[in-house]
């Protein structure tokens, strides 16, 4: 069936961290800036990484039947959630997974911290691969470990690892740890099975362990091809943990639900043992409820969306060769985030970001967030409707005319 993706929502009075809050140091401050009243003075929120489309009927139905219940007490998941998630796998990426490998948290984030905790002994350090998602930093940070960066090389447009660096870099016996984005954030990097392959070797042979975060991996652009990390073979699956969640392909985030896959039954009990240190039993109740829901029967709608999350990059790329030359598109192969090349603008960091909040109102996450490597772009949020990329994208064309 069609979905109506060019509608807009308002989504005030819902407590929308994206089009309700702003940042005030480390907090975040409620208020009306994004509503629809304030007109062409309204602030465009294209940051953070959840979609303005309704999640799918079936979920929503789904949802509606349990709420109908009336009671919300503890709750576990069943035969039939963990059914819905192996098929899942096995379906889309002939991944095969068993029951007791999956280890459910309230979101990928908080799973990451916990590993860090888990894993990471004082002095250890975490390899990453910058420029990339920002709370990878604090949660290496604020548990005790340093971070190493094996930075992405740009060039062409695009970008590539570089092995060479990984080599040195995993060679330091204090380097015990990656986290490893595939689907890539900010950049939108679809590793290929090759790319995998390399970096797990080099990761393996020094003994680091690969902390894979694949939340992205249903939201993938035709003509590419997502491979998970663990599927390559029985060794990486072994040396390895792979982050899932439901929430950033079916619009899900916050229902707190992640599906952590962990086959190596040493690492899986240090993971859980350190979550029950940390308190963390049961499950959300809407969450295991859509989780199943979207997993069962939500890949029409998943097919519909990211058509339409294709279209509207075509139609950002057009917009921009036309009329934004001067910024470059790094092409995305998943995901619904469009990491660009602003540099040509000669800007630094606090007037780009004043020029785009308080001229253009428009709120991206500035690329300086996700490292240095990051300083001069911006990632946009293009699963909006039409309408509201079309109007983002003339807001910063007057902005960069007058200048």
């Amino acid at each position: 069936m069609p979905f109506n993706y060019d509608k807009e929502i308002d989504r005030q009075g819902t407590s929308s961290t994206k089009w309700e809050f702003l940042h005030d140091g480390d907090q975040m401050k409620y208020g009306d800036h994004a509503d629809p009243k304030h007109g062409k003075n309204r602030l465009l929120p294209m940051w953070v990484a959840d979609m303005d489309f309704p999640a799918p009927p079936a979920v929503i139905e789904a949802l509606k039947a349990r709420a109908e219940h009336g009671i919300f007490g503890y709750t576990q998941p069943t035969d039939s959630y963990y059914d819905a998630v192996i098929d899942w796998m096995a379906r889309r990426y002939g991944y095969t997974i068993e029951r007791d490998w999956i280890v459910l948290t309230p979101g990928v984030v908080p799973a990451i911290n916990m590993m860090v905790q888990a894993f990471l002994a004082p002095g250890e350090k975490v390899l990453v691969q910058q420029p990339v998602y920002y709370p990878f930093f604090s949660a290496i940070e604020n548990n005790g470990g340093k971070i190493v960066s094996n930075p992405l090389i740009y060039e062409n447009g695009g970008y590539r690892m570089d092995f060479d660096d990984l080599a040195k870099k995993t060679a330091d016996p204090a380097v015990t740890m990656a986290i490893f984005c595939s689907p890539h954030n900010p950049i939108s990097r679809v590793w290929t099975a090759e790319e995998l392959t390399r970096f797990g070797k080099i990761c393996i042979e020094n003994n680091v362990l690969v902390i894979s975060d694949e939340i992205h991996c249903d939201l993938i652009y035709d003509g590419c091809k997502f491979t998970p990390f663990a599927a390559i073979n029985d060794t990486f699956a072994q040396k390895s943990i792979v982050c899932t969640a439901p929430s950033k392909t079916f619009n899900l985030a916050g229902l707190k639900t992640s599906n952590i896959i962990i086959s190596n039954p040493e690492l899986r009990d240090r993971f859980t043992r350190k979550m029950l240190q940390n308190h963390i039993k049961g499950v959300n109740t809407f969450g295991i409820v859509a989780t199943e829901a979207a997993y069962n029967h939500g890949e029409e709608w998943l097919a519909e969306t990211m058509e339409y999350i294709q279209a509207n990059y075509r139609f950002m790329a057009a917009y921009m060769a036309e009329h934004l030359p001067q910024l470059k598109i790094i092409p995305p192969e998943g995901t619904y985030l469009v990491w660009v090349d602003c540099r040509a603008l000669g800007l630094d960091p606090d007037t780009r970001k004043e020029l785009l909040m308080e001229e253009a109102r428009l709120f991206l996450d500035e690329g300086e967030l996700f490292g240095p490597e990051g300083e001069g772009f911006e990632r946009f949020n293009i699963a909006c409707p039409r309408s509201i990329l079309e109007e983002a994208l003339k807001r910063f064309k007057v902005v960069i005319d007058r200048l």
